[in-house]
């Protein structure tokens, strides 16, 4: 991974979750690259709607407000559209007053090939073939999915995982699948004090750990929640596993089974992941939400 942005927190957005572009795709769809590219160039000072990710790149900016100095927080544009057609989404980050400055281009191609270049810790898309890629190559991802939730309007920044093949590997829940019930619960017993190996969010989960430790914390913008399916007595190895990694997690529900939508509305998330389609589209009726494309139940 790239050092360029020393200790920062690296974060890679594609436009289409950045803005509104459901107009523009139909149009590509459609009638094709010619007649996208002349709709985007005819409109390139129309300013675009906010998209799903929106709300949350706002507050993760207003992070370096908070802390004055130098930048913590980089924010990074990859974009499918070409440095033509892509200069109407860079009006819109203009006229928005977002501080993106950087970005890539990719002409039509995968942008994903550039997060590590970037040197980022978080990738968000919503197209899901280059959040696997991105998956593969070790940096954590999600294909965001489209939510009718009501956004939260303050600074405070509220970040919620699953567990099993998002923070951590899918080791266990593999057992669950194959075996049941009982055997993943024998198994996280007899191992509850062996940690778990890292899944695909565990360096982002450590990079907003490291991010939380500059404020203090009464006064510290960002807040994390693990949401999982677990219940007692699996909720030791997970307890145990973050200590060993020397990571605080500020809220864990052990919700054994039951739907996550209510909590996370009832928690306030800014953003959800989880590896599960069922449990994200329960989720995104309440809270923006991240599906990673992870582990055995994407298999």
């Amino acid at each position: 991974m790239s050092s360029n942005f020393g200790d920062k927190l690296v974060i890679a957005i594609t436009s289409s979750v950045l803005f509104d572009l459901t107009e523009s795709d139909r149009v590509y769809r459609e009638q094709g690259l010619a007649a996208y590219a002349k709709h985007q160039i005819e409109r390139e000072n129309e300013i675009l709607e906010p998209g799903e990710a929106f709300p949350l790149v706002e507050k993760l900016l207003r992070i370096n407000e908070n802390l004055g100095g130098d930048p913590r927080v980089e924010v990074i544009l990859l974009s499918r559209n070409s440095a033509d057609t892509g200069l109407r989404v860079f009006n819109s980050i203009e006229h928005y007053k977002l501080n993106i400055t950087r970005a890539a281009f990719s002409g039509g191609e995968s942008p994903y090939r550039y997060v590590s270049a970037f040197g980022c810790h978080l990738f968000l898309s919503s197209h899901g073939d280059d959040v696997r890629s991105a998956l593969a190559n070790g940096v954590a991802a999600a294909t965001l999915l489209p939510s009718s939730k009501a956004r939260r309007d303050d600074d405070e920044l509220r970040f919620a995982f699953d567990g099993d093949a998002v923070i951590f590997s899918d080791e266990s829940e593999k057992i669950f699948k194959q075996q049941g019930l009982k055997a993943f619960t024998e198994n996280e017993k007899a191992s509850a004090r062996t940690p778990m190996t890292a899944g695909p969010f565990k360096n982002f989960l450590g990079a907003l750990h490291s991010l939380q430790a500059e404020f203090e914390a009464s006064h510290c913008p960002i807040r994390t929640a693990l949401v999982t399916a677990r219940s007692a007595p699996a909720h030791e190895r997970v307890v145990m596993t973050l200590r060993e990694w020397k990571i605080r997690i500020d809220e864990s529900l052990f919700l054994g089974g039951l739907e996550k939508g209510e909590f996370l509305r009832a928690y306030g998330a800014d953003v959800f992941f989880d590896d599960q389609q069922r449990h994200c589209a329960s989720a995104s009726s309440h809270v923006s939400t991240g599906h990673v494309p992870h582990g055995i139940a994407n298999e």
